[in-house]
């Protein structure tokens, strides 16, 4: 049975619904808008990520007996609004940026159109899958540019909610992650899988040289072996007189990382392990895989820093109201101006100016039907009459990604905090 996604939301939206219906307001078009006001945390771009996702949650929000049995034995709504809820299905259409893509602030990475009884009932759950798999995306991204050929590892699913480490291992791999340790996520997206031993198989064994014979023994030469249980230095001449010099590699996960990076090569160069690679863990970020860019290091593990955002836990993404029908059956802007929260009213499409190089100039945004010479536009139609036309793989996002970035200039690539690499315009 698929579960339900329908009571994955706020509250407050079925009771402005049932104001609604009795208003009669209910059935007007509306146009919601998903944007930035700015960029959290000094980034210079933001990354597109979770728009899969909705598509996927979108087609389980449904309101069946379960469901409207826990709204009325709790009187969330009254029977009126239960009725409405009973045969809820979005019919509306949704377009926006596509998955692996950069935003900017005022980007409508998310457009819903439809009435406002079907729409406003998805903003909790747009937003809190966008606002969690944006915000991993932008601090892989991050990571990504920092580790440059070197491949990455996600293995944060120890540090946060199960089903949250799924989701980040997802948007990990749009922005350039090369694999996951996370079974579910393999299972589910079909992202390479990776992981080998941790410190408990070495302190099980009577000895580190037992503990690597074993898992040699299972898994051949090419095994990765985590060396700094007790001694490092020790440890790698075990792991090389035991596998010899097709040993795949070794992993340092404690430590001055740099130095003990630098060490390990020299001593495995010396035993003539010289294709032997070594892989760095230990609550690494993106800064601290820039400072180990001079370092002997061929590949990085990232567990907390990447499943918290690296410190930007949300990216700050709001869905407002910014069209709504009038009693003639006209579009009209509609816009909060509360101070240090306004919006632009009125249903957008965004474009993307180049120059003569290819280089990102300027997002503009428009609301006029203007279509700029040359500007490439970045809204996709994702659910057309609540039918889902948008899907596609996580190839495609990650190479639209990995193209996306390349189209930056070299300032938004750096790691310091600043103010977003691209203007946005508005026409």
């Amino acid at each position: 049975m698929t579960m339900s996604t329908a009571l994955l939301t706020d509250h407050y939206e079925l009771t402005m619904l049932q104001a609604a219906l009795r208003s009669g307001a209910a059935h007007r078009r509306a146009v919601f808008e998903v944007f930035a006001r700015h960029l959290p945390g000094g980034r210079r771009y933001g990354v597109v990520a979770g728009t899969g996702r909705v598509l996927d949650e979108l087609e389980r929000f449904r309101f069946g007996d379960e469901e409207l049995t826990f709204l009325r034995e709790h009187r969330v709504v009254d029977e009126a609004t239960l009725a409405f809820l009973a045969d809820y299905r979005f019919a509306g259409n949704i377009c926006g940026y596509q998955e692996g893509d950069l935003y900017f602030p005022a980007s409508p990475i998310l457009v819903v159109e439809g009435t406002f009884a079907e729409a406003v009932l998805l903003e909790t759950l747009i937003l809190s899958i966008l606002n969690h798999d944006c915000a991993i995306a932008s601090a892989a991204s991050r990571m990504t540019n920092a580790a440059g050929e070197r491949p990455l590892i996600e293995m944060g699913s120890r540090r946060t909610h199960e089903d949250a480490a799924v989701a980040a291992a997802r948007a990990a791999y749009i922005a350039g992650f090369a694999s996951t340790s996370n079974l579910m996520a393999g299972h589910r997206y079909g992202i390479p899988t990776a992981g080998t031993a941790a410190h408990a198989f070495t302190l099980l064994h009577d000895s580190e040289r037992a503990a690597f014979e074993a898992q040699i023994a299972s898994f051949g030469a090419a095994t990765t072996l985590l060396v700094d249980t007790y001694d490092v230095a020790e440890a790698v001449r075990t792991a090389v007189e035991l596998a010899g010099p097709a040993l795949g590699a070794v992993r340092i996960d404690s430590g001055d990382l740099a130095a003990a990076a630098q060490e390990v090569r020299r001593q495995l160069d010396a035993l003539g392990a010289t294709g032997t690679r070594i892989l760095v863990t230990s609550d690494l970020d993106e800064y601290a895989i820039a400072a180990l860019a001079a370092a002997p290091v061929d590949g990085y593990g990232v567990g907390t820093s990447l499943v918290t955002g690296s410190g930007v836990p949300t990216a700050a993404l709001v869905y407002k109201l910014v069209a709504r029908e009038t009693a003639s059956g006209e579009l009209e802007a509609v816009a909060k101006r509360s101070v240090g929260k306004p919006s632009r009213g009125g249903r957008k499409e965004a474009y993307r100016l180049l120059d003569d190089s290819g280089h990102v100039e300027t997002e503009l945004i428009t609301t006029g039907g203007l279509v700029p010479e040359g500007g490439v536009p970045l809204l996709h139609d994702l659910v057309r009459d609540g039918k889902v036309i948008g899907r596609e793989s996580l190839a495609e996002a990650r190479e639209r990604h990995r193209s996306a970035v390349a189209t930056l200039p070299l300032e938004a690539l750096h790691l310091g905090r600043g103010y977003a690499a691209i203007p946005t315009e508005f026409a």
